[in-house]
């Protein structure tokens, strides 16, 4: 029997990006698709291809040129309030980002404020949307967020120059999930890292999404990346979602050519490149294993 799939916690309806420039570029057309609670959905594509545009849509992150032409984004809160994130006002969305949807975003050194210390900056998230937290409350959700991402609470007092790159990472991911949204989009949360680092990063984002329940918008170039960890996974390209699918249905038959080729583009380990077949996938994991042509 096919299991029942999580009640959706979020809905993309036909949503269309522009950016206003002299000629005016398309970057998001049409795009649909669903997030299911508890799901880990990748997003795949080259670069430029409008995964980031799409993220930041559903955020309400675009500053002009970049305009939402058209679409719908809907979150189906845990109440069963449905709510439409293109009505929110400034006030509105304040109060909605962090608290239902958090984003880790690309290049967490940027991301972090480089003259303040990591406690300054859950602190500040902490009371913008929970301000009558006492000192202590904050002191306390700020340790344990940093003990789920494996990152030593004795760290709060230290300024992100002072931190590895991994451990910036994980300070990234501990702030989204301090106010224990129910959606996590991350853009690229392991580029620059080492192979090791992304490997524990990994570990603990679906071991947090197993604990926590909260869904995830996983948003890489690296599809093999996304074959072993995610539910299901939105291919992109040019702006149109071309290809969705669970990863073991599109690790064993792409439909789309692009999707083909992506999955043809990256070496085994060893062989020419394309030299694997996709005919293994392991059923409990839902993740592809390697077989050789």
């Amino acid at each position: 029997m096919t299991a029942t799939p999580a009640p959706p916690v979020l809905t993309v309806e036909d949503l269309t990006v522009v950016y206003e420039v002299d000629e005016p570029v398309t970057a998001v057309r049409n795009a649909g698709l669903t997030l299911h609670r508890g799901e880990i959905l990748g997003l795949a594509g080259e670069s430029g291809c409008g995964k980031t545009t799409l993220a930041y849509a559903v955020n309400r992150l675009h500053r002009p040129p970049a305009r939402i032409a058209s679409g719908r984004i809907t979150f189906h809160d845990r109440s069963g309030e449905d709510v439409d994130l293109l009505a929110l006002d400034d006030r509105e969305l304040r109060a909605f980002r962090w608290d239902k949807l958090s984003m880790v975003f690309q290049g967490a050194m940027n991301a972090l404020n480089p003259v303040g210390t990591v406690r300054a900056q859950l602190r500040d998230t902490l009371l913008a949307h929970r301000p009558r937290m006492s000192r202590k409350e904050v002191q306390g959700r700020s340790e344990e967020v940093l003990r789920r991402v494996g990152v030593d609470p004795r760290r709060l007092g230290s300024y992100p120059h002072e931190l590895s790159g991994g451990m910036r990472q994980r300070v990234m991911i501990a702030m989204a999930m301090l106010l224990e949204p129910q959606i996590m989009i991350m853009d690229e949360p392991t580029t620059a890292l080492d192979v090791v680092v992304q490997r524990d990063i990994l570990r603990e984002i679906v071991r947090l999404r197993d604990e926590l329940d909260f869904a995830v918008v996983f948003i890489t170039h690296d599809l093999p990346l996304l074959l072993e960890i995610s539910d299901r996974i939105a291919v992109m390209l040019d702006g149109e979602i071309v290809e969705l699918d669970t990863a073991a249905g599109l690790y064993r038959d792409a439909k789309h050519p692009y999707t083909r080729k992506l999955l043809g583009s990256f070496p085994s380990l060893s062989g020419e490149r394309g030299a694997f077949i996709r005919t293994g996938v392991d059923q409990t994991a839902g993740a592809p294993t390697e077989e050789r042509a």
